[in-house]
């Protein structure tokens, strides 16, 4: 019975209640040892009557394992590994030595449990129960969680205990605290009522609320401690252990610390390495008789970790190392090469080589099966094992490239550093400064970035390799200001790449952008730099095409840029590689959101900020929630654009630009601009256009709204140097829909506006539908200003009709009003837009259910399980007065607003 335990036993029982309605949930239980995580744990199995239980356990000596502690939890699943898609089957066979290992992405094991679990549910419910958790392998851990944060509608409930200190973003955590006076008391009367009421007295106070204490503590009443003397909890449970196992004979004491040392259990491994210490089987006896050990035919486990912390207190140092050897010998299979290589690491107090490689062979192994964390801690525990040298730094390197895979941003810039003065070996040098560099990257230390990044780029003497670092060099300096992108871009220019490859077209396409947004542009046009790269369709590694798609939105080429993206998105998906995905997103995300597609915009930009969030990637954090604080400003939600352009203007290092400043400024003041707030605007548009970071994206594309701005305010000169700007950038891109936007600034500042309003209504492109309902707008009201209502009514229905169904709030109001203005009463359209009624996760799922994807494609894209899909659209039907998918076609969902 849990006595004083109803609140913790009622928010069980309510994540199991929603687990039998079909919704998933998840809770973290921690505490302090013998606290009771282990019997509330307990106590839901018990409760779960009626659902699938798996349970599995963080074994200590496993940590170095990758994947051993989700291994045991999955293991009654795993028969349904068939049913997932191939990449997550493969990922996750891979990972449990079920097949031959692929290295791949670390997070696609996660969304491959989520994947299983919800197979294995299969309609009914699944309780995973986790003890110990802050024992868990870092891989084990890491996949476990990135399920847990997608549950949604699988009947899953997941249940895990650890001490306190672990960590675990998104799961509700109940925090365990000691039992209040009477239901102490009413525990310690049950199993030791005969105590005297000083002893009682006594063991209540030393216990503070501890379970185990109060069960403990009793049989060490004999053990005096001076007065006033008050340990930790931990410490004074574990001396009430230490005293009985040190009553126990000394054979029993040795076989205990060989359990101990092995600590998983199998106790054929134990009795062969306690048999080289003079320890048989009998010698087990003594400490199962009192309670400490568990026996059966395959197993010996103790009965609290606290136990196993006492045997280890008890035992001198020189015996432990003697028995990690005896037990290095005792694990003599192929298949416990990795354990054996970390007990003779543990034995190994200074160089030794032969342990060295079984530990980087141990690392290569857990690397290939995506076991970074475990790879990474491997390899360093071999370079600690190797005199100085080029092995040391080539160890020390291995791990922090493994760091890096893991996305461990301080351990790989910590490894990468240390690795320094240790080789004068040019190859390891710029390995560990291009680690270093991502780190910085990530961290958004980008002057730092790009300094490695072109230190390492001088040292390499391959000269692809040299090309890659620069280009990084390059994307890092693009967010510093014009001076450091003039002489990145210098340096990779100079570079003798061969004519006729892709990564040379790519090169020189970035190179032509970057020197146009400083105001230098090449002889070579930029059509010529379109046509090379066309040519070889972008081809090359995945941050060649990125480098290339992003170079086409500067080249204001977004048609083209969106189907680049778009392809090397769909590639991420097929292998797997959620990490790479971010930035891929956030490139699909603004050419939708240039291309008017504000819904796919929004929906891009939200799974590519979750996404950044969970891998802690501070960069594209910021940059993405510039992108959403565009789509509010768009939408007119005031509440929404500041909150993203406050994530946007978060600048990791003093004196650099933020990395979504551009984006933050131009965002603001659309939002002005949408609310007649010229001066403001104008105030916004011109700090973006004198400040350090006028050559991003937003740059040239917000020289139309700088423009009207001034207009607005009487001020027509201070447009003309911006306009010139784009007139340059519109006569080297040649693309119609820049041109539109140069014939509407004319227009505006007076130069003819008839001719140059129907100009850009005749070049605006019907894919861009914002950028065409806003020179309508302004061609209405000049036409009404001339008198001229007929015509004007036309131009600003279409605007109004535009903005109502894209979602532009402010920008359909303004239409509504000129409207007014010209005697015409507009009746808004009847109800809100189709997809309002909707969740976000509603929304974003039925739109892709509109194109056609089945929910197993939709889960893969979203990285949710089928299941849940299939249960949003269960409720989003009815909401849209539909009864099937196929009819959804029939709503015009695709061109529908946020």
């Amino acid at each position: 019975m849990l006595r004083g335990r109803d609140q913790e036993r009622a928010v069980l029982d309510q994540l199991l209640d929603e687990c039998r309605t079909g919704r998933s949930g998840s809770l973290l239980v921690t505490g302090e040892p013998g606290i009771g995580k282990t019997a509330l744990l307990e106590y839901a199995v018990a409760a779960a009557r009626g659902a699938r239980v798996l349970h599995g356990t963080g074994i200590e000596s496993e940590a170095h394992l990758p994947f051993a502690g989700l291994h045991l939890l999955l293991r009654p699943a795993i028969e349904h590994t068939d049913a997932l898609p191939d990449p997550q089957a493969r990922a996750l066979r891979g990972a449990f030595g079920l097949a031959r290992a692929e290295p791949g992405d670390r997070m696609l094991v996660g969304l491959a449990v989520l994947s299983l679990l919800a197979e294995y549910a299969g309609g009914g419910r699944v309780l995973c129960v986790v003890d110990d958790a802050q024992w868990l392998d870092r891989a084990s851990t890491e996949a476990l969680l990135f399920a847990a944060r997608r549950f949604d509608a699988e009947g899953i409930a997941l249940v895990v205990g650890a001490r306190t200190g672990f960590v675990a973003p998104g799961l509700p955590r109940l925090a365990l605290t000691g039992l209040d006076d009477p239901a102490a008391a009413e525990l310690l009367a049950e199993h030791a009522g005969a105590l005297s009421p000083a002893d009682r007295h006594r063991v209540l106070a030393q216990a503070r609320g501890n379970p185990l204490a109060l069960l403990e503590l009793p049989a060490a009443l004999g053990t005096e401690r001076p007065a006033g003397d008050v340990l930790p909890m931990t410490d004074t449970v574990r001396a009430a252990f230490l005293d009985q196992v040190r009553r126990l004979p000394e054979p029993t004491q040795r076989l205990l610390l060989v359990a101990a040392a092995e600590d998983t259990g199998d106790r054929g491994v134990v009795l062969r390495a306690a048999a080289t210490l003079g320890c048989g089987p009998a010698d087990l006896v003594p400490a199962e008789a009192a309670g400490l050990v568990g026996v059966d035919s395959r197993t010996v486990r103790f009965r609290h970790p606290l136990v196993r912390s006492a045997v280890h207190q008890a035992a001198p140092v020189s015996l432990r190392l003697v028995v990690h050897t005896a037990l290095a010998d005792a694990l003599d299979q192929p298949r416990d090469a990795d354990r054996r290589a970390w007990h003779h690491a543990v034995v190994a107090t200074g160089p030794d080589e032969a342990v060295a490689v079984e530990l980087e062979r141990t690392a290569a192994r857990a690397g290939a099966r995506s076991g970074y964390a475990a790879a990474s801690a491997a390899y360093e525990r071999a370079a600690q094992l190797t005199p100085a040298g080029h092995d040391l730094a080539r160890r020390l390197v291995l791990a922090a490239e493994s760091a890096a895979e893991e996305g461990d941003v301080d351990r790989m810039a910590s490894l990468a550093g240390a690795s320094a003065g240790h080789t004068d070996d040019p190859g390891l040098t710029v390995r560990a400064g291009r680690v270093r560099a991502t780190a910085a990257f990530h961290r958004g230390s980008l002057r730092t970035a790009r300094r490695l990044l072109t230190e390492a780029a001088a040292l390499a003497g391959d000269l692809p390799l040299a090309t890659h670092l620069l280009l990084d060099a390059v994307h890092a300096a693009w967010y510093l200001g014009e001076p450091d992108l003039a002489e990145t871009t210098g340096r990779l220019a100079a570079l003798p790449l061969p004519p006729g490859d892709p990564l040379t077209h790519v090169a020189a396409l970035l190179t032509w952008v970057a020197n146009a947004a400083s105001g230098r542009p090449e002889a070579a046009s930029l059509a010529e730099r379109l046509a090379d790269a066309r040519r070889t369709g972008f081809g090359g590694p995945h941050d060649t095409i990125l480098v290339g798609a992003t170079s086409l939105q500067a080249a204001g080429a977004d048609t083209e840029a969106h189907r680049v993206a778009e392809e090397l998105l769909g590639r991420c998906r097929d292998n797997g590689w959620i990490g790479r995905t971010p930035p891929v997103l956030a490139c699909v995300a603004r050419s939708s959101a240039f291309l008017g597609r504000h819904a796919d915009a929004q929906d891009e930009a939200g799974q590519a900020l979750h996404l950044a969030r969970e891998l802690g990637h501070r960069q594209w954090i910021a940059e993405i929630s510039g992108v959403l604080a565009y789509l509010a400003a768009l939408a007119g939600d005031e509440h929404r654009c500041q909150a993203h352009a406050e994530d946007a203007l978060a600048a990791p290092d003093p004196g650099v630009p933020a990395p979504g400043l551009s984006w933050a400024q131009w965002s603001l003041a659309l939002l002005d601009l949408g609310s007649g707030q010229w001066e403001s605007a104008l105030a916004r548009l011109t700090a973006l256009h004198t400040g350090p970071v006028a050559h991003q994206l937003p740059g040239p594309r917000s020289i139309p709204d700088l423009v009207e701005a001034a207009v607005r305010l009487g001020r027509p000169d201070e447009a003309a140097g911006p306009l010139a700007r784009l007139e340059v950038w519109a006569g080297h891109a040649n693309q119609p829909w820049i041109d539109a936007l140069v014939h509407r600034c004319r227009a505006l500042l007076g130069q003819d506006p008839g001719a140059h309003y129907e100009a850009a209504l005749a070049l605006h492109p019907a894919d861009r539908p914002f950028d065409r309902a806003r020179t309508a707008l302004l061609h209405g009201e000049w036409l009404r200003r001339a008198r001229r209502r007929a015509r004007a009514r036309t131009q600003l229905r279409d605007a109004h009709e535009t903005f109502h169904r894209l979602g532009a709030v402010p920008w359909a109001h303004r239409a509504r009003t000129e409207l007014d203005a010209t005697g015409e009463s507009v009746r808004e359209p009847a109800g809100d837009p189709v997809l309002a009624v909707l969740t976000p996760q509603e929304r974003t799922i039925v739109r892709l259910a509109a194109r056609g994807l089945s929910n197993r494609d939709i889960a893969a894209q979203l990285y949710l399980s089928p299941r849940t899909v299939g249960y949003h659209l269960y409720k989003a039907f009815p909401k849209l007065g539909v009864g099937a998918r196929s009819e959804l076609a029939a709503l015009g969902l695709l061109d529908t607003g946020p």
